[in-house]
């Protein structure tokens, strides 16, 4: 079992979404985030006084899979979040110690799904 946490631009999320559906992998936790990398921001003037903008927004996806879905998450997110420019974003895998379904009780691969 692994948790993918990917980190990808907000165009970017229904075109990920549609990916991870063609590749079976329906669950998954969306959040808005904000963070900087190679991109360094950018800077804007408001009311004639100049800002400096380094947090850009992301959305933050989790996905808790079974290892023989991986690679297909995995390869889902890389084309639907891929344009080629700095800032598409990362992906993170985690090995999951242990998964319980709360409503059932069930644990391990059978609680992911």
């Amino acid at each position: 079992m692994k948790l993918i946490v990917a980190y990808v631009q907000p165009h970017a999320l229904n075109e990920v979404k549609q990916e991870l559906y063609k590749a079976e992998v329906y669950k998954m936790s969306v959040t808005n985030a904000m963070g900087c990398g190679q991109q360094k921001g950018y800077t804007e003037q408001f009311r004639g006084v100049e800002m400096e903008v380094n947090l850009l927004k992301k959305v933050r996806l989790e996905i808790a899979v079974n290892d023989n879905f991986v690679k297909p998450a995995v390869d889902a997110i890389i084309k639907g979040a891929r344009s080629g420019e700095i800032g598409d974003g990362k992906i993170f895998i985690f090995p999951i110690e242990e998964c319980i379904r709360i409503r059932t009780g069930e644990t391990g691969s059978t609680a992911i799904g």
